[in-house]
Order: C-alpha cells, then sequence, then structure tokens
C-alpha cells in the first residue's frame, strides 16, 4: 500500500518518551520498548504458498502433508436452493424471531427508539418496502448489538380509501351499508398485512411480529381519539364552511398531502371583461374615460366565472387603461404586462392614463353573464405579475386565496358545484348538472363569447392538483368540514431541535408547513375512524366534549370503531351531558383523514419521544408532518429527535417503477428466483446489502446490475472470510492465543488497524450511512488484508511449526479480524455473520447477536509501533516500485539508514545486521535482508536502486524527523526451499534451515 494510504500520524501521545540518539548497534529505549525475546520471523512471495500443493512424486509434493494449508467447511459458494435453503436455516437454528424478545428482557442502560411508520395495508410487498424496513433494520440490530435496548413496534396503515376501493372492487358502495363496506375493507387490510408481515420476516427484521400495532385496533383508535379531544379542546379543530381540495371521483374532501400535481394538465385559459359600471373616483377624474372602461382579467378555470364575486388588483402596482388600435376598446391591465397583453391581441395599445393600484378603489364592475350582479375591484396580496393581466378573478368559493378576500371584504361564499363536480341550480338552468371541469367549462366559455366578454382564449400546461388515488383532477369547493388550524401549530422551534439526515431535507419540511395553513380531517366514508361528533337534528349544531370523546374512547378500546354504526346512540352519548333528550341527536358520518390516524402514532405506541423517524421523502408533506402537528399540539414538543430522508426505489434506467413499463422489481423474486432461469435467487443478505451500499439519500437503483454486483461483493466477502476460518482451523482463542506484547510487531500493528476500522465503521452506522460502512469494510479487506497482511504472512502460516508463537501470535490476531469484520457486517448481512460464527473457533453454540459489538481494545493503539511498521512499509514500497514485474522473494535487499529514529525503527524488526527470518525480511517479502548505514561499496552495476525518506511524527509532534533511506536490490545466490518456496536454501534440492528442522521434527 502506498503511504498516502497508509500512514496517520498519531492521534495520542507515544508511550515510548524521551527517546535516546544512539549508535546503530546497542540497546537503546526505543528497542528496548518494542523489542521481545522470540522466534524469528519468515516471509513468503505473495501468493506462492497459497497455489495448490504440488502433485505427490515430485519434491514439493514430498513435503505437502508438513504444510499447514487452510482447511474449512465453510462453504465458498452458496447459491440457488442451496442458499435459499441455508438462510432460512440460519433463521431457525440462531433465533431470529425470538431476538427482539430477548434484547427486550436483558438490562441495559440506554433504549434506543425508532418509531416504525406505518406501510399501507393496500398491497403486496415491493422494493420500497424492503429499502425502508431493511434500511431501519441495519440500524436497530446496529444498536441492540452495540448493548442499547431497542424499541422497535412494526405498524400498519389500515383505514382509507385506497384500501376501501380495492376491497369493494367493482362492486361500487351502491346498496352496501358501512358496516358491509367496513368488514370487507377489514378483510382485504388484514390480507395485505399477511403478505407484507411474511416478506419482512423472510428479509430478516428484527421485530416481535405478533406485538405489532395497527391503526385499525381499538386501542389504538381510543388512543387517537384522546389526541383528537386534546386538539379539539385546545381549540386546534373546529367545524368552519370554506374551500377544500375536493375530490368528485371520490367524492370526498382531499388534504394537500393527499394530491398530486400533474406538471403536464392542459387547462382552456381566457381573458375576460368585466365593464366598469363605477369608475374609482381618482379614474373618473380623469378625460376621454367617459366613454367604457372594461377592467380584463385571466384565468385557467373558466368554470368558475358564475361565481365571482370581486376583481383584485395589487395596491402597490401600476395599472394601466389602453385604448386598443384595431377597434378603440378601452382596457384597464397591469402596466407591467401591457406589452404581452398586446402581442396576445395582435394589437397595439396606447396608454390613455396610468394609476397606482391603491387608485383602483371604490370602482364597480359589471359581471359578465350574471345581469343585474355588480362586483366591486378590490386589494389583494396574492395577486401577481408573473402571468395574466394584473387583475384576478376572485370566486371565494373555489380558492384559498379568494376566500381569504371574501373573510376580509365579508363577501359571500356560494357554492355552485355539488359532491359530482357538477353545477348547482344555483349557477342557472342553462349550466346545471354540467360537469364544470369539462362541459361546464365549454358552457361558460360559449356565454361569455355571446356576450361579447371572451377576448382570446388559448390553452395553458401547467401543474394541477390531482387525487393520488384515483389519478383524477380535483376541484375547490366550500364544504362544512373538520379542521385543523395549522397557522397556530407551525412551531418551527420544535424542528428546530431535531436533527434532519440529509439536512437538506430540513428545507423541505419547513416549505411544506409554511404552505399549509389549515388541515381538513373530515373524509366523507365509512373505512376510517368516526370523527366524535353528535348534530342535533333541527339546527344541526355539533354536540362534542371531553365527556362524549372519553366515553367514546373507552367504548372503542374495548369494542373497536365498528361500535359507532353498531351501537344505539343511547350507548353512545354519556348519561352525564345534559344536552336535552338523546333522541335529539344523530351521529355523525365522517371520518377521520389517515393522516391524523398515522400522525396519531407517536399517543398509541411510543413512551415518550422517538430517537428516530426513518421513512422516504414523501412522508415530508405526509407522516412526518401529521406526527409533528399533532404532538406539537398535544405536547408542545416533536415526537422525534432525529428524522432521515430516504429516497425512492427506481429502475437501473433511473425510472419511476410501474407496471406499464414492466420496470417493477418484486423482492420476492429478488430473494427467491424468477420463473424464468435467467432470473436468480439472490437470497435476503444480497436484498440488504443492496440497499446498505445504495445512497439512501437519493433515488436508489435496483436491477440485475446492483443485484449482481451486490452478490459478487458478498462473494468477495466470503472469499476472505473463509481464508481466515481456514487458517483458524484447530485453533482455540481462549487456550491459544497471545498476548499483545509478545506478538510479532505485524500483528500488533494489523490490532492497531482492526481498532482503527472498528472505530470508522461504528461511525458509520451511527450516522446511520450503511454505505460508508461498507466502504469502510471494503478497504480494510482489500488494502490491509488481502494486499498487506495475507500476502505477507501466508508463509509463517502454512511453513512454520504448528504450535509456535510466530504461527499463533498470527493466528490471534486472524481471529480477532474474524471476529470484527463478522460483526462489522452482521447488521447489514445477519445470515452470513451467523453463519460464520457457527464456524468460527470457541464460541460453543453462541449466536452471534447476543454476544455484542466489535471488542476492539486500547492497548492496540501503538503509535510507535505503527510508525515502525509504516516506515518498513515505505521502503517496501520504493523497492517493489524499483523491480517492476520481478518476483521480489528472489532478491536480496540491502536498506541503508543514517543513524536516528527511522534506523532505530528498523531495528526493533530486525536485530542482525543480516537475515532471512527477521520481521523485516517478512514485510519486504525478500530472501534477505541487510540493514546498514551505508550502502556496500561493491553493488553490481545493475543492481535497482531507490531512495526516499519516512516523516517520523510521534507525540502529536513534539518528535518529527524526516529521515532518508537508501535501498539496493541484489538477486538472490540461494537456492529455494522444496517445501516453502523462499529462496533460503544452500541448493536446490535442499530444505532450507527452518524447514529442515520442522521436517525432521515430524519425523
Amino acid at each position: 500500500p502506498s503511504m498516502v494510504d497508509r500512514y496517520h500520524p498519531p492521534a495520542t501521545a507515544c508511550t515510548l518518551t524521551r527517546w535516546g540518539r544512539r549508535s546503530h548497534r546497542g540497546g537503546g529505549l526505543l528497542h528496548r520498548a518494542l523489542s521481545f525475546s522470540s522466534s524469528r520471523c519468515h516471509v513468503v512471495s505473495p501468493g506462492e504458498v497459497s497455489a495448490k500443493p504440488a502433485e505427490a512424486g515430485s519434491a514439493p509434493g514430498l513435503y505437502r502433508d508438513t504444510v499447514l494449508l487452510p482447511r474449512s467447511e465453510f462453504p465458498m459458494r452458496l447459491t440457488g436452493q442451496k442458499l435459499l435453503d441455508r438462510e432460512l436455516q440460519i433463521q431457525q437454528e440462531c433465533g431470529f424471531a425470538d431476538l427482539y424478545s430477548w434484547q427486550r428482557e436483558r438490562k441495559a442502560k440506554k433504549e434506543f427508539c425508532l418509531h416504525d411508520g406505518p406501510p399501507y395495508a393496500n398491497g403486496d410487498p415491493h422494493v420500497g418496502h424492503a429499502l425502508n424496513k431493511i434500511l431501519k433494520d441495519i440500524r436497530n440490530r446496529f444498536e441492540m448489538l452495540r448493548g442499547r435496548q431497542v424499541h422497535y413496534i412494526p405498524g400498519w396503515d389500515c383505514h382509507g380509501l385506497p384500501i376501501e376501493l380495492k376491497a369493494l372492487g367493482e362492486l361500487g358502495t351502491s346498496g352496501l351499508s358501512p358496516m358491509q363496506i367496513r368488514q370487507k375493507a377489514r378483510q382485504f387490510a388484514e390480507g395485505a398485512i399477511a403478505r407484507q408481515k411474511a416478506a419482512f420476516q423472510r428479509w430478516g427484521l428484527m421485530a416481535d411480529w405478533d406485538q405489532c400495532y395497527y391503526t385499525y385496533d381499538g386501542a389504538y383508535e381510543a388512543a387517537q381519539l384522546k389526541v383528537f379531544q386534546e386538539m379539539h379542546g385546545k381549540g386546534f379543530i373546529y367545524q368552519d364552511y370554506k374551500p377544500v381540495f375536493w375530490s368528485p371521483s371520490s367524492r370526498t374532501a382531499l388534504a394537500e398531502a393527499e394530491l398530486e400535481y400533474n406538471p403536464e394538465h392542459v387547462s382552456r385559459a381566457i381573458y375576460a371583461t368585466f365593464p366598469l359600471s363605477t369608475l374609482p373616483p381618482e379614474m373618473a377624474s380623469e378625460a376621454g374615460l367617459e366613454s367604457g372602461v372594461s377592467v380584463l382579467v385571466w384565468t385557467t378555470q373558466p368554470w368558475t366565472i358564475p361565481a365571482n364575486q370581486a376583481v383584485c388588483y395589487m395596491p402597490n402596482a401600476q395599472y394601466s387603461v389602453v385604448k386598443r388600435a384595431d377597434n378603440s376598446q378601452l382596457l384597464l391591465v397591469a402596466t407591467e404586462r401591457t406589452a404581452s397583453v398586446a402581442a396576445l391581441l395582435a394589437t397595439e395599445l396606447e396608454s390613455i392614463g396610468t394609476f397606482t393600484g391603491s387608485q383602483l378603489e371604490g370602482g364597480i364592475c359589471k359581471h359578465p353573464t350574471i345581469p343585474d350582479k355588480e362586483v366591486p375591484l378590490l386589494p389583494a396580496n396574492h395577486v401577481t405579475m408573473a402571468k395574466g393581466t394584473g387583475l384576478v378573478h376572485t370566486a371565494p368559493a373555489h380558492g384559498m386565496e379568494d376566500y381569504s378576500v371574501a373573510s376580509q371584504f365579508k363577501l359571500p361564499v356560494e357554492c355552485m358545484v355539488d359532491e359530482d363536480g357538477k353545477f348547482t341550480d344555483l349557477a342557472g338552468p342553462e349550466l346545471q348538472h354540467l360537469c364544470v371541469m369539462t362541459e361546464g367549462t365549454d358552457k361558460v366559455i360559449s356565454m361569455l363569447a355571446e356576450c361579447g366578454a371572451l377576448l382570446k382564449e388559448e390553452q395553458c400546461v401547467h401543474s394541477y392538483p390531482y387525487d393520488w388515488r384515483t389519478k383524477q383532477p380535483v376541484v375547490i369547493r366550500p364544504s362544512k368540514q373538520w379542521f385543523i388550524n395549522t397557522a397556530s401549530l407551525k412551531d418551527k422551534e420544535a424542528l428546530q431541535k431535531v436533527r434532519v439526515l440529509p439536512e437538506s431535507a430540513r428545507g423541505s419540511l419547513l416549505t411544506m408547513l409554511d404552505r399549509r395553513t389549515y388541515w381538513c380531517i373530515s373524509r366523507q366514508r365509512s373505512w376510517g375512524v368516526p370523527i366524535p361528533v353528535f348534530y342535533h337534528r333541527e339546527t344541526g349544531e355539533a354536540l362534542i366534549n371531553k365527556h362524549t370523546v372519553s366515553h367514546l374512547a373507552e367504548l372503542f378500546k374495548e369494542k373497536g370503531s365498528d361500535c359507532w354504526w353498531e351501537l344505539p346512540i343511547e350507548t353512545l352519548l354519556p348519561d352525564q351531558v345534559k344536552a336535552g333528550p338523546v333522541t335529539d341527536y344523530v351521529r355523525g358520518e365522517d371520518v377521520l383523514d389517515i393522516w391524523f390516524d398515522s400522525g396519531a402514532s407517536w399517543a398509541a405506541v411510543l413512551e415518550g419521544t422517538a430517537d428516530a423517524y426513518v421513512e422516504g421523502k414523501d412522508q415530508i408533506g405526509g407522516w412526518f408532518q401529521s406526527s409533528l402537528l399533532t404532538s406539537v399540539a398535544v405536547r408542545n414538543k416533536a415526537p422525534y429527535k432525529s428524522l432521515v430522508v430516504h429516497g425512492f426505489a427506481v429502475s437501473e434506467k433511473g425510472e419511476k417503477m410501474s407496471k406499464s413499463l414492466g420496470n417493477v422489481v418484486d423482492p420476492d423474486v429478488v430473494i427467491n428466483g424468477g420463473k424464468d432461469p435467467s432470473v436468480p435467487a439472490y437470497g435476503a443478505d444480497v436484498l440488504r446489502w443492496w440497499v446498505a451500499e445504495s445512497n439512501v439519500f437519493s433515488e436508489v437503483q435496483i436491477g440485475p446490475t446492483a443485484l449482481n454486483s451486490a452478490r459478487d461483493s458478498i462473494g468477495k466477502l466470503r472469499n476472505t472470510l473463509k481464508f481466515l476460518l481456514g487458517n483458524l482451523q484447530g485453533f482455540d482463542p481462549r487456550v491459544q492465543a497471545v498476548d499483545p506484547k509478545e506478538m510479532h510487531y505485524i500483528d500488533q500493528y494489523m490490532l492497531h488497524q482492526l481498532r482503527e476500522y472498528s472505530i470508522k465503521v461504528t461511525d458509520a452506522y451511527s450516522e446511520f450511512d450503511a454505505g460508508r460502512a461498507i466502504r469502510v469494510l471494503q478497504a480494510f479487506i482489500t488494502r490491509d488484508l488481502s494486499s498487506f497482511y495475507f500476502s505477507i504472512i501466508k508463509d509463517r502460516l502454512y511453513c512454520d511449526p504448528e504450535d509456535s508463537l510466530g504461527r499463533r501470535s498470527c493466528q490471534t490476531v486472524l481471529e480477532e479480524i474474524l471476529d470484527g469484520v463478522t460483526r462489522s457486517i452482521a447488521p447489514i448481512l445477519p445470515h452470513l455473520a451467523e453463519e460464520v460464527y457457527l464456524h468460527a473457533p470457541g464460541h460453543d453454540g453462541e449466536t452471534l447477536f447476543k454476544s455484542g459489538w466489535i471488542k476492539s481494545s486500547s492497548v492496540w493503539r501503538r503509535p510507535g509501533l505503527e510508525e515502525a511498521v509504516e516506515g518498513a512499509c515505505a521502503i517496501r514500497d520504493s523497492f517493489l516500485s524499483s523491480i517492476p514485474g520481478k518476483n521480489a522473494a528472489q532478491y536480496d535487499l540491502t536498506i541503508a539508514i543514517e543513524p536516528g529514529l527511522l534506523f532505530e525503527l528498523m531495528e526493533s524488526l530486525q536485530e542482525e545486521a543480516t537475515s532471512t527470518s527477521s520481521q523485516l525480511a517478512e514485510l519486504m517479502t525478500v530472501a534477505r535482508v541487510n540493514l546498514a548505514s551505508g550502502l556496500p561499496r561493491d553493488l553490481p552495476p545493475d543492481a535497482p536502486l531507490s531512495h526516499g525518506t519516512f516523516l517520523i511524527n510521534l507525540e502529536g509532534g513534539v518528535i518529527r524527523e524526516d529521515s532518508a533511506y537508501s535501498i539496493a536490490a541484489v538477486p538472490t545466490s540461494a537456492a529455494r526451499c522444496p517445501r516453502c518456496r523462499r529462496y533460503t536454501a544452500d541448493s536446490a534440492d535442499c530444505l532450507c534451515p527452518r524447514c529442515q528442522t520442522i521436517v525432521s521434527q515430524a519425523h
């Protein structure tokens, strides 16, 4: 590895203090601090001994039984049915189903509460579920491993129109009672829940699946009613008649969160004139305007013209009366819109007079299609100059801003549109029964044309709200509904205290909160929690108070909300309510918006505040917001300490998945394979790796490329784990482990690296960044293990005596590495981690998840040793780059360093002036290392030479020395040993001294 990768200045002061400078032979402080009395180390050329043993009969074959090659029953690959069977077997053997309950019962100092946002119970599990649930499970398993008591109760959102519509199918609601509708909807929801729950368990999610929450449970509904009562008691919930988003296709009011905006909606926009019957006083004094001025308005919703009650202007803008060159008509438009209007009408417009908006006060217009109706000119702040004429047609019944103007100026709010989106008799006989969005629009436009008020019609493509369930456009119409006054609940401070990941999502949360002035929470449906209100038969007055709601909450808790329809009103209305005879009242027929259902989950499921809510970005305007508003209303604080907002799963082309495009990825097919043999069974761990590896804060692509990549990554990981397990065969860490102080320095160094790795991977999981955890893991395996440590230690592992200190030292480290890596992948790959743990030495049937997180020790942090090994690595890099393409094992290496710190560090790795078996020789992977203060004078002229420097930085910079070194490589004169294949033998048919001793002892 390059020194850029391998060198990190020590973060803590080195324990080797006040190092004395000394000659290159002697017993200085550094040397004594780092040295130990034990056997020599040996090297191997990278990859040599890992090759297959030579055939019997050849010279190396004679010694194959004396070489300790890796052995393990851990399979290198698991595919197809074997993989699926093994995962299910692991879940069974390792008690996946009982793990959540086990950790809830153990003692723990801290709790980690991740509150599960309820998935909708209206269909099969999909990859969006997988992304969300696995992301949560990774964090839960990590927190559980590190000793926290995890609080995680899965839930389902069970009410609402989509379930009702799917349950009824083509039957519709005609002829069915509310209870029949509810029964069918409940059955449909229960089926969807069962399918989703089975999938979540197969993915390895840790939870008590017998103790979930459902929004149709009586206890949940009772808790929800208590939230409703608290909010009603504080004045946040009220009944009113005002404009709401109304879906004619669903025949119900909708909240903002239930809309989706179609950016390609086409409207028939019109420019229409409203003749001024009374000029504003400021305008009347101008000469030349007596012949009549018309106010020009623009609207994309011509059907609302019959409901017009005013025309609004911007008080501080400039307005001009202009004369058309083609017909001398006088029009009032905003001055800055004059050029656009002239282009639109294809004529020149001459300015006759200019006024400020405030000078228009007192003007009165004739309604273009309703004889004798007059409407005022009024100031309004919502008027913009981006489009149109700067004068806005105002229909209070059909616009939110229009309604605000009506409230301020006491204008009538007449609704001319019924629940089916058709004109009522109030609109007049010509319009009655026409659908406002289609033939009603046609008729209004033709009426305007007939009376000469239509100046221009054009097609306008713009963003328009649709019902997210039926995919049909909505209208704005007034209706008597129940509302939450969200304006008084926008506690920005509550949200400022919340940690948001990614931070960029905070702006979207605040923007959506700002946009929501009130929240309509009543729905005209049967499948939901009834709004606990009674109405007087005669007056229509609502009866609702703490006594009625508390009584109903108790009934719901005991019997469920079906009792609202099943029990007589005498049972539903409590005795203590003295409001006249019970028979004077009828129960309300509306149900609560399901966003209120799920938004109250904190009250039904949590004991306090959740550590985290983790959902997709669509919940910024949904569950995140409804939970915040209800919690702030009742408790004056947010229900969560942190919000994690992830993206959506999309196809590999980045497209939204849809059945019509045929690009839907089914998680069941991902795990179990498809009917087509070309669609392999990947298993649950591949699905989990895909989630973990993705940048979940953006759109997450899934398809064969991503899944094959995940499978290959796990395959490489299995390879590494098999190497570790193979070399730990017969090793018992409880009795054969070597104390770190007695280990070879490279082994101590690897413990140091393992500690650094464990800190980084722990930090990544703590930040909900499993992708970083994977990158840290892969860098550790590729750089620190495969490219570096494994290539150096194979000779010691395979060819040293089985019970030698050098080999046991190495095995001790391999066992720690295996343990650390296995625990670090466990949150992401629980099946693989438990499988490895079953094969690993020294566990006696214990499961990994009951045994804790990575166990690294502060003793492993040894900065001085880090400098020694990394200094040697710098020298090794220089040497290897000087012999490109050649085998390092065939060289004798001379390292020349002036007396000083670097020499002392290298001397700690090789006490002798020359050695074939020192730790320095092992690190360099050469035949022999000569350590000297200068290069020899008799070097061959063609000997590769290289030079470099290494910065020693110890005790936080107190000790700094930039040390120079020179290297000379000379081909060795020694022969290759037929057993260990190192160039350390006297002749080709002779064993090297180390192997000679081992073989003679074996025989």
